[in-house]
């Protein structure tokens, strides 16, 4: 019931406005966003690279409405290939950048697919120069087909490109199934996405199950599985699978979002894991941050206590 309000939340200019303009919440913020500039990223990930992590970053916004608005986020994905690059930082993909498909032009109501195939393949063609990858992020339910169809179009000239799978939709375990071939990389993760009962899965333990379903598919194919999770239990079964389908430490991935479970990520790394850390920045945070609380109840303490002073 929490996390379905927080979602709901997180679509309500009411509630947007009040969180957005509290005094103590942007101090709170820093601690899941980078901060507002390539320039901020850029620290954060240096920072992250020299403790042993890897990163990929997410310049935040979504739903872009404006063809121009879309041309300018490709653009600000660009310089920040280029600033990564320059300062040494992209080498073996240590550092990408993850890009939703709405904020590129997705859901323009005229040629909203071929405005986002193109900006998409300009930071594809800008990460290739680099040396790094582009993983596309996932959305809602409504947004699935048409990113796979992308997806699948742009791997075309962009094999190494990435895309994004959540365990709490009901059609997932089939698209793992598909896109568990060479070459592909795969980001699986849970999904703090709203749906409808027939088209996404309501009780926490469906969800997580399917996560474990999902990626014993991943793990098992020829592929490069990214394992977004938090969750103890699943990694623990992730690394159990791993070693049982003989996979190196540098054949697959853990993922967590920055600011969250910071000690596990630093566990893992020095286990020898593979470990990225997903890192947004820029000044349209709210709805990644709302979705954050809802994702876990712990998140929201955090925010309520500091913002009551007590932290």
């Amino acid at each position: 019931m929490l996390r379905r309000i927080l979602l709901a939340a997180s679509a309500s200019h009411r509630v947007r406005h009040l969180i957005t303009t509290a005094p103590l919440t942007r101090d709170v913020v820093k601690r899941f966003v980078a901060g507002e500039t390539a320039a901020d990223a850029l620290t954060v990930t240096q920072r992250l690279l020299a403790d042993g992590r890897c990163v990929t970053l997410d310049f935040l916004g979504e739903d872009t409405t404006d063809p121009d608005q879309a041309a300018a986020v490709a653009s600000e994905y660009v310089t920040l290939i280029e600033m990564l690059s320059a300062a040494g930082l992209t080498g073996g993909g240590r550092a990408e950048v993850s890009v939703k498909a709405t904020a590129v032009g997705l859901g323009l109501p005229d040629d909203g697919e071929k405005t986002a195939a193109e900006n998409l393949a300009r930071i594809a063609a800008a990460a290739r120069d680099a040396g790094t990858t582009v993983t596309v992020d996932m959305e809602d339910h409504t947004h699935v087909e048409a990113t796979l169809r992308l997806v699948g179009q742009l791997r075309k000239d962009y094999q190494e490109l990435g895309c994004v799978l959540q365990s709490y939709l009901r059609r997932t375990p089939g698209d793992c199934e598909t896109l568990a071939t060479a070459g592909s990389r795969v980001r699986l993760c849970k999904g703090a996405y709203r749906a409808p009962d027939g088209v996404g899965l309501a009780a926490r333990s469906e969800v997580d199950r399917s996560y474990a379903r999902c990626m014993r598919i991943l793990l098992d194919g020829p592929g490069y599985p990214m394992l977004a999770t938090h969750d103890p239990r699943l990694i623990a079964i992730a690394k159990s699978r791993a070693a049982t389908a003989g996979r190196a430490a540098s054949s697959f991935e853990f993922q967590m979002l920055y600011g969250i479970r910071t000690d596990e990520q630093r566990r893992l790394t020095d286990e020898g894991a593979r470990v990225r850390v997903y890192v947004p920045y820029g000044s349209d945070w709210y709805g990644y941050f709302m979705r954050r609380l809802a994702e876990r109840p712990a998140n929201l303490t955090f925010f309520l206590r500091a913002l009551a002073g007590r932290h």
